[in-house]
């Protein structure tokens, strides 16, 4: 390999390590197995959506400050040092989760921990994108990218489901007990996931930190970037109104981003509490979800390379506002509209299909998004506008998980609490008018 196609591959292994945290803690078996303990769908959905909303918060806060000191240093990879070190002790603390004695203020502490090193990371790993390659083949890279990433997930969600997470026999999806002797009666076995996030991590992160390059880059040191940071920040939102382009796309992705994680979030939690659906269940309905979620990301950056993102994300945002009208009319009772029996295999049937659809225009819109920050972001200023991206999707992450959990406290209902993504996936799509496909005046 050229040390440039080893510099990407290398980028490539940070989407593969910290993908399991989606797959596996947010969606597909600790969320749900968050929801077997509290027992009450919609009570777990509504105390997962204020956890989820309140770190969203800290991450909105600090991101973009973050990224003005990264960028006046001229340095990155300290941070993602330090970010990735939060990530695994945030995973590893899922551990303490038994169901003889559950707290859901430990859960909801530690899982947050490692959600802000996940994001805070990511921030600055996608910083790093102008540096791997040419602007016309970065959706190419962001694509490859986020497919890999899928790929990730999907075998560390094989992996759990094949050898560790138990159902209710006690034993896993091939009808083994859970490794290393771990105790199904104390759900071992599915707590497990939380060390296997965290040492997945920590393994695949190796060739990161061993083949990614930073260029040099003139920079000042850490207390006059930290003392400037702050009010820079301050300056440099305040003058977004000058770069309509830019404005208008932050606003439109804080919303259809918004509206996809709460999709990402809640999906498992619904279908354990309105399908009644075992970790088992969703684990394979996840499975399916990131396999086309890496077939449609990877065909996604090759479409983004050549028609540009905007396109890409217009259409994603739609299909996905599609999908998450037909989620609501998806129950035990009923599948659009038509009654169907207690022991129809209908509802299952159809939510993964809409699993399969998530996967794909999740997986395309996340990649093209980012390279659509690319286009729109102050090539000096890269990591402090992707720490904008941070803000702009976190300061208002508030919104989907809230907002479901509003509803749903309110409704009763786990199918009426998704309602309002409806919504933002709508002004997201409007919104996406203003954004000029190759950015603003710089």
């Amino acid at each position: 390999m050229t040390p440039t196609q080893k510099r990407i591959r290398g980028w490539y292994f940070f989407d593969f390590a910290s993908q399991p945290y989606n797959t596996l803690l947010l969606t597909f078996i600790f969320g749900p197995y968050v929801v077997s303990l509290i027992g009450d769908g919609s009570t777990a959905q509504a105390i997962w959506g204020y956890g989820v909303g309140l770190a969203g918060l800290a991450i909105a806060l600090l991101s973009p400050v973050l990224g003005a000191i990264a960028d006046k240093t001229g340095r990155r990879m300290g941070f993602i040092v330090l970010f990735s070190l939060l990530y695994v002790l945030g995973a590893w603390g899922l551990w303490w989760s038994s169901p003889q004695d559950f707290n859901i203020w430990w859960v909801m502490f530690s899982f947050s921990v490692g959600l802000i090193g996940m994001e805070f990371a990511t921030t600055f790993t996608n910083a790093m994108m102008p540096d791997l390659a040419p602007r016309e083949d970065l959706g190419r890279i962001s694509g490859s990218g986020w497919a890999f990433g899928y790929v990730g997930g999907v075998i560390a969600l094989a992996i759990m489901l094949l050898f560790f997470a138990e159902g209710t026999e006690g034993t896993t999806l091939i009808g083994l007990a859970p490794l290393f002797g771990l105790d199904p009666e104390t759900r071992e076995g599915t707590r497990f996931v939380g060390p296997f996030t965290a040492i997945w991590f920590a393994l695949f992160m190796v060739p990161f930190f061993l083949w990614v390059r930073e260029p040099r880059r003139p920079g000042t040191g850490i207390i006059a970037a930290t003392r400037r940071a702050f009010p820079d920040t301050l300056a440099h939102i305040r003058a977004l109104p000058a770069n309509r382009s830019l404005a208008a796309y932050l606003l439109s992705s804080t919303f259809y981003r918004d509206a996809l994680n709460g999709m990402y979030t809640f999906g498992g939690i619904y279908a354990a509490g309105v399908l009644g659906w075992s970790v088992t269940s969703v684990g394979i309905f996840g499975i399916l979800a990131a396999i086309t979620g890496a077939i449609f990301a990877w065909w996604g950056g090759r479409l983004d390379s050549r028609f540009g993102p905007k396109p890409v994300i217009a259409a994603s945002v739609l299909l996905m506002l599609l999908v998450c009208i037909a989620v609501v009319y998806v129950s035990r009772t009923e599948v659009f509209g038509m009654p169907v029996g207690p022991e129809s295999f209908a509802p299952d049937i159809a939510f993964y299909v809409i699993g399969c659809l998530i996967g794909a225009g999740g997986g395309i819109l996340q990649s093209a998004s980012r390279t659509m920050m690319v286009r729109q972001a102050h090539p000096h200023r890269m990591t402090e506008d992707f720490g904008l991206y941070a803000l702009t999707g976190k300061a208002m992450a508030w919104m989907a998980p809230l907002s479901i959990a509003v509803t749903t406290q309110l409704t009763g209902s786990q199918q009426l609490g998704i309602l309002p993504l409806i919504g933002l996936f709508l002004i997201g799509l409007v919104l996406l008018l203003w954004v000029r496909p190759e950015g603003g005046t710089h």
